[in-house]
């Protein structure tokens, strides 16, 4: 990371401030199907489509496209080690007891709030359909926030170097004194970039699913954030003395 001296984090939504709770569904499915698996082995299979989408097919994911949520399946129950079937978004969701809803990590609240007292300004720039408000709303994250950049509002998706420049716009910040923070190399760490935009890559299992890079600035959570932050203030104070 070139420099550190940030004023304002601009932060993805999904799987970086909040996350869905997909597994509980699909393991119900599963279960009502005859097929055993830990919820465990649930949440790496996630992990790891997600990650094979992200760099095999930038932008597919979140789109509602009966196709692309055919592949995704196909390719979550290979990492299952299950005979992939004719599964449809609404198959799943059909008949469940449980309701699928977006919910803030653990420490999200907590470290939005606590970069706010450090007087570090916070926002969101994400990929998301019209119901993105209505997300950070119920997440509870939306009150604490400075700007909101949403791509279906405005037209234009990450990595778009013009989704950036207007959310710079918006602050008049310089994207040297801006940190960039989310869970998509392919959309965050590479558009940020575009721009000047330092950036943090959250992967929460070491290197899993990102095999391939190796020129990122990596935590495992958002708890993680902001004692990243100090560690890389310390070691530069100590290169400058």
């Amino acid at each position: 990371m070139a420099n550190i001296t940030v004023r304002f984090i601009w932060f993805d939504l999904g799987y970086t401030l909040a996350y869905v709770n997909r597994e509980e569904m699909y393991l119900e499915w599963l279960e009502e199907n005859g097929i055993s698996k830990a919820m465990e082995e649930l949440v790496m299979a996630y992990h790891l489509a997600d990650k094979y989408f992200m760099r095999e097919y930038p932008g597919a994911l979140g789109k509602k496209n009966k196709q692309v949520m055919h592949d995704y399946y196909r390719i979550l129950n290979s990492y299952l080690h299950i005979n992939s079937e004719d599964l449809s978004e609404d198959s799943l969701t059909v008949g469940s007891s449980i309701i699928l809803e977006w919910r803030p990590f653990e420490e999200t609240i907590s470290t939005l709030k606590k970069l706010k007292e450090l007087g570090i300004g916070v926002g969101i720039i994400s990929n998301w359909d019209e119901t993105a408000r209505d997300v950070l709303e119920k997440t509870r994250i939306l009150s604490l926030m400075d700007e909101v950049v949403i791509s279906s509002e405005l037209g234009i998706e990450k990595p778009d170097e013009r989704i950036f420049l207007h959310a710079l716009e918006l602050i008049d910040i310089p994207a040297s004194e801006c940190l960039y923070v989310g869970d998509n190399y392919y959309d965050d760490v590479i558009g940020s970039r575009k721009v000047g935009m330092d950036s943090i890559l959250i992967n929460p299992f070491d290197r899993k699913g990102i095999e391939e890079l190796s020129d990122i600035l990596k935590i495992s959570n958002i708890k993680e954030l902001i004692p990243t932050l100090e560690l890389l203030m310390r070691e530069r104070v100590k290169e400058e003395v």
